[in-house]
């Protein structure tokens, strides 16, 4: 029952964090329609800001985090004015393609430092002793990940449904034109999406790189990694993000612990949860949350 509860734990620790790393697609998708294949990128960002910050500048861990957020809030908002600005209006196809060109650049500018070739760890700041309850343990690193995430997850939840801002980029997902029509500002909207993605990215890669390494690699990988997710819960649901990263890290972890190494299995942890969301698209293709819209001609 404690090896259950466990893997319980951990899937809760790992969905959490997939929860946010989706939150940036959702943020985007939901103003703007656009899929950021890019946002891996902006999470490696995120993180190795904040590695520069605390190590190489000695700025307290705590700071360097607050301010890799304010950073990456700006860099994301700087992104779209230069790249993606001019394309409003044109068809999505060709903003998602300049996504994917400026995946690229962003690759080619982080190999160009020690990021993108050597393996780097943030400084012990938590204490080593896990925390055990019965039989389940959980390190301080992964419940100050969780606690962080809860907070942001929770706070730009509260963001879309109460404040104005929130409501407008949420008409201006519904309705372009009508937003339009009313006085709100479609540019200014873009911008706000892109920057609050950076701002969740660079939280997510933090998080990441704490628990298990600064890799270049392995962060700029989470962006696809999380993308079944952010299909599973709804593209335009944060409540979905939430839930089906939590789904997916519990099946990672109880595949992970019950069938790799089992009957001759393995790899089932990387390979079940895209099986799984092959099902429950074959019934719920909008995703658990997503709206399904529907056009009258």
């Amino acid at each position: 029952m404690s090896y259950f509860l466990q893997l319980v734990v951990s899937g809760i620790v790992v969905g959490s964090i997939y929860a946010l790393s989706a939150l940036g697609f959702v943020l985007i998708y939901k103003s703007s329609r656009v899929l950021n294949i890019a946002h891996g990128q902006l999470i490696a960002t995120g993180a190795f800001i904040t590695y520069a910050l605390a190590v190489w500048a000695g700025i307290p861990i705590a700071l360097a985090f607050f301010l890799s957020l304010i950073i990456t809030f700006f860099i994301a908002m700087s992104v779209e004015r230069v790249f993606l600005r001019r394309l409003i209006g044109e068809p999505i196809i060709s903003v998602i393609m300049v996504t994917i060109g400026l995946m690229s650049i962003l690759d080619g500018l982080i190999y160009l430092t020690p990021f993108g070739t050597l393996n780097f760890s943030f400084p012990e700041f938590l204490p080593t002793t896990p925390i055990r309850l019965g039989g389940v343990s959980i390190s301080w690193t992964q419940l100050v990940g969780v606690i962080i995430t809860t907070i942001l997850i929770g706070g730009f939840s509260w963001f879309f449904r109460k404040s104005t801002l929130g409501i407008s980029m949420r008409a201006v997902s519904d309705d372009q034109l009508a937003s339009m029509s009313i006085g709100i500002s479609i540019p200014r909207v873009f911008g706000l999406a892109w920057a609050a993605a950076g701002f969740s990215a660079a939280a997510a890669g933090t998080i990441i790189g704490n628990i298990t390494g600064l890799n270049f690699e392995t962060l700029q990988a989470f962006g696809i990694t999380v993308f079944p997710v952010v299909i599973l819960g709804g593209l335009d649901s944060i409540i979905g993000a939430v839930v089906a990263g939590i789904i997916m890290g519990l099946i990672q972890q109880f595949a992970a612990g019950y069938l790799d190494g089992h009957w001759g299995l393995h790899g089932t942890a990387s390979l079940l949860p895209y099986i799984i969301l092959l099902v429950i698209l074959l019934f719920k293709p909008h995703g658990l949350f997503g709206i399904h819209e529907i056009e009258r001609v």
